[in-house]
Parts: structure tokens; C-alpha cells; sequence
């Protein structure tokens, strides 16, 4: 996908999520709600390394997936967004997240060698997980347009490092960097785990 189309569906994301928390929660009001969606995917380790994660697989994987791995991370996170929204349970939330962090670590230091339609399937199925968790921390009278653009371009930033930090590494022709940094973010994942860490 050309970063027209992933441009383009980053926003029709934004607007129907939008849209959908608008219906779900009238009356609120519009304070807030952009600083918020851009901080919130900044404000844990778990969120931060499982985006940077996605972008360097991106990388990896190559062709369309430069774009397509990101774009789907963002449909299926909005999807979960939605999920929250219209009451949909999601079990295991955090426990997902986390794993997210740890398998999608190790898929890139595994230097993308996943097929690829297993690779689209677990990032976008981790995506749920993180839209859920993003949508709930929407307070009660914030932005709901401005909390949706929030996180979304917010994820979409982390993204862009992650495919940028791989892009560098390959022309440095030192692959084997983004293969210890997929090491290094699953061992987050796994501290997570351990709760040795905090997200």
C-alpha cells in the first residue's frame, strides 16, 4: 500500500471511529480529547515497543507490506476501538497487549521469516487489543474526534520510527540491528510478563 492509501485510510479511520464514540456518547464535551489521543500510545512501554515493532517488521517483510502491515495494525485497531464503544467484551486485554510486545518482538528478530499472511493475522489480531485498551482510557466529556485522530496518528508516528529506524538499518547494511532490537522488545515483553517492568 503507497502512503497515499495508508494516508487515506488512517483518516477514514479516524472518522468513522469518530463517529461511532459521537453516537455512543452525546452531549460530551470538546476539551481535551487530541492531546489525549496522542499522548495515550506514548504512555506505556508496552504500546511504544509493540509499535516500533510493527513498523520494523514492515521493513522486513518488504514489497507491500511497507505500508500494508502498518495500515492494517490501524484498520483492526480502530475496529477494537469500536468494540469498546458499542459494549463488545474483549477478555484479557492486557495480557494480549503484553503478548504483543513479546511475539511481535521476537517475529522481528526472527528477521521476518513468518509467511506473510500469518504475520498480517497476528499484528492485525494484537491491533484489538490496543484500540480496546485505547478507548477506554477516553474520559467522559473529551473530543471524541479529537481523541480518535489522537491515537491513530499517534500510532501511525510510532509506526513511521519503526519503518524509518529499519529503512536506516538496511542501508547501513546492518540488518542485524533491527534483529537484536525485535530481541530486545521481546525481552520487554517477556519482563512485562514477569511484571518486572510497568506498562
Amino acid at each position: 500500500m503507497h502512503s497515499k492509501s495508508f494516508r487515506a485510510v488512517v483518516m477514514a479511520a479516524a472518522v468513522v471511529l469518530a463517529a461511532q464514540v459521537a453516537q455512543a456518547h452525546p452531549g460530551h464535551g470538546a476539551g481535551g480529547g487530541l492531546s489525549a489521543g496522542l499522548a495515550h500510545p506514548f504512555s506505556g512501554i508496552d504500546h511504544i515497543m509493540a509499535m516500533l515493532a510493527v513498523g520494523m517488521l514492515a521493513t522486513q517483510i518488504g514489497g507491500k507490506m511497507l505500508w500494508g502491515l502498518p495500515a492494517t495494525f490501524v484498520a483492526l485497531m480502530v475496529g477494537g476501538g469500536l468494540m469498546n464503544v458499542v459494549g463488545v467484551p474483549v477478555p484479557w486485554v492486557e495480557q494480549g497487549i503484553m503478548a504483543s510486545v513479546l511475539i511481535l518482538g521476537l517475529m522481528v528478530a526472527a528477521a521476518g521469516r513468518f509467511p506473510t499472511s500469518a504475520s498480517v493475522s497476528l499484528v492485525g489480531f494484537f491491533a484489538i487489543f490496543h484500540g480496546f485498551a485505547h478507548a477506554a482510557e477516553m474520559h467522559k466529556g473529551m473530543s471524541a474526534m479529537g481523541y480518535a485522530v489522537g491515537f491513530i496518528v499517534a500510532t501511525a508516528t510510532l509506526h513511521a520510527i519503526g519503518i524509518a529506524l529499519g529503512l536506516a538499518a538496511g542501508k547501513l547494511a546492518s540488518k542485524q540491528l533491527v534483529r537484536f532490537a525485535g530481541a530486545a522488545i521481546a525481552a520487554c515483553g517477556l519482563l512485562l510478563f514477569m511484571h518486572v517492568i510497568q506498562a
